[in-house]
């Protein structure tokens, strides 16, 4: 019987998101596809290191563990060939990850495939497959690569995941006005919506979804998945951020109101295994702690335009 992708949470990752490639991509960019792919034939039976979303992989695919029905899948979908992607394989089954499926598409776009693999998030180092699933309707962030966070959760229960506000959860309609009008117009414009609910970001159905998954688990003591909001708005800006997720009918564990404090010392305190912003400035000093992604506007959807 076909196995149906409809019901799990489906994530598709990319080899460098999952292991660190960095060398090998540095071979790529300044020697070319012929001399990547031999040195990786020469080194396929070498494990590849943990990569930045490997910690994040890890917590996920032991959701599995707790309940009789898989509650997630994690599909390789890869820029390389399949002759190429053999190390890969080899490191997946070297550290036991629990995963089966892939799409490589030897240096094609990986985004017409998303929809037929049911995904609901997509990590990739490529930022043009990243803005065009985004585009498409697909949850996605392109990793940031070449740190290995230094305190990257060894726990993988539970699971925690940060999101910011505007133009990830919630759509962008209300920093464009920030960004055009300037911070007293951006407050006086929430004050006045506080109870008119914001369109979804690119985000909003990947919180519900998660939102599900926590439900399952609702009577027991301890519930896998912990989510946090960390954004820039403060009061008053913050009753909209939350009379909005109400509307949605899901919750957020944690909520951080920084008013312009850095975010990477409170995404470490949080634990995050992962943490998702509009605004690369927010997420690089974030990557050194952890693994962070940062969320592409949509096609129209430039805050700054």
């Amino acid at each position: 019987m076909a196995y149906d992708l409809t019901n799990p949470l489906v994530i598709g990752i990319s080899s460098r998101a999952l292991f660190d490639l960095e060398k090998e991509n540095e071979i790529f960019e300044n020697e070319g596809l012929e001399a990547y792919a031999a040195y990786q034939l020469a080194h396929e039976k070498e494990v590849l290191p943990r990569g930045p979303a490997f910690s994040l992989v890890e917590a996920f695919l032991n959701l599995n563990t707790l309940q009789s029905d898989r509650l997630v899948e994690v599909i390789i979908m890869s820029r390389n060939s399949p002759d190429t992607s053999l190390r890969i394989f080899n490191s997946i089954q070297a550290y036991g990850l629990d995963i089966e499926r892939a799409a490589l598409v030897g240096g094609g776009s990986i985004a017409p495939y998303l929809r037929a693999f049911k995904t609901d998030l997509f990590l990739s180092a490529y930022e043009d497959d990243v803005t065009k699933a985004v585009n498409s309707g697909v949850a996605a962030g392109t990793i940031l690569t070449g740190n290995v966070p230094a305190a990257a959760p060894n726990n993988l229960d539970p699971i925690r995941i940060a999101f910011d506000g505007d133009a990830v959860l919630f759509s962008a309609d209300s920093e464009r006005i920030y960004q055009h009008k300037g911070m007293d117009a951006f407050y006086r414009h929430e004050v006045m919506k506080a109870d008119v609910p914001m369109e979804k970001g690119p985000f909003a159905n990947f919180l519900m979804t998660l939102a599900h998954i926590q439900s399952l688990f609702a009577d027991q003591e301890r519930v896998p998945i912990r989510t946090a909001l960390v954004t820039a708005r403060s009061t008053p800006g913050h009753e909209r951020a939350v009379k909005t997720l109400r509307s949605w009918g899901v919750r957020v564990d944690e909520a951080f109101f920084l008013g312009g404090v850095p975010k990477k010392e409170i995404l470490g305190a949080f634990g995050a295994h992962i943490f998702f912003d509009d605004q690369r400035s927010h997420a690089e000093p974030a990557s050194e702690l952890l693994a962070a992604a940062v969320v592409p506007y949509r096609e129209g959807d430039d805050p700054r335009k």
